[in-house]
């Protein structure tokens, strides 16, 4: 079973399925649904298109260099058989894969190293701005500890005399 790789997304396609193209210089693009060769036809490029592997691996949110991809590359040379190196193979499989599932851990939680921080500041400052909606206008009234702590500003006569022209 051979399994191909959309030229526009590089998911993999399946037997039976996607739509094939040829050019006129013979060059054969694969694409695994019609949403990819509509963009192709579009001539939108697959780094630009945010849903795209291309995209992803350019802005850092795949991994990119890793040396476990060399084994999934697709090989055309046959290899004679040898049941030690088959065994051997089957083995380093194994190893290969956990090692990627390790790395691509790593990877998501250096990704992800910043937003809890992030995202607790937008609460905070979002609970801020609408203090209002989450009490009601009396308990603020009754229990000021509730609201903010209000800052004095002062204001000069001439500024004050401005700002009621305008």
């Amino acid at each position: 079973m051979r399994l191909e790789k959309c030229w526009f997304c590089s998911s993999t396609i399946y037997p039976g399925h996607g739509i094939q193209f040829v050019r006129n210089d013979a060059k054969i693009f694969r694409f695994c649904r019609s949403k990819c060769h509509k963009n192709f036809k579009m001539k939108r490029n697959p780094r630009k298109v945010k849903w795209t592997k291309a995209y992803r691996r350019l802005h850092g949110k795949d991994m990119t260099q890793d040396s476990t991809f060399e084994f999934e590359r697709k090989r055309n040379r046959p290899e004679r058989y040898d049941r030690n190196v088959t065994e051997n193979t089957l083995k380093a499989i194994k190893k290969i894969d956990k090692v990627r599932v390790a790395r691509e851990a790593r990877h998501h939680a250096m990704r992800m190293k910043g937003k809890k921080a992030i995202e607790q500041r937008a609460a905070a400052k979002e609970l801020e701005q609408s203090i209002h909606m989450v009490k009601a206008p009396i308990a603020l009234q009754q229990e000021p500890s509730l609201t903010l702590p209000k800052i004095k500003v002062k204001v000069s006569q001439s500024q004050a005399e401005d700002n009621m022209e305008e």
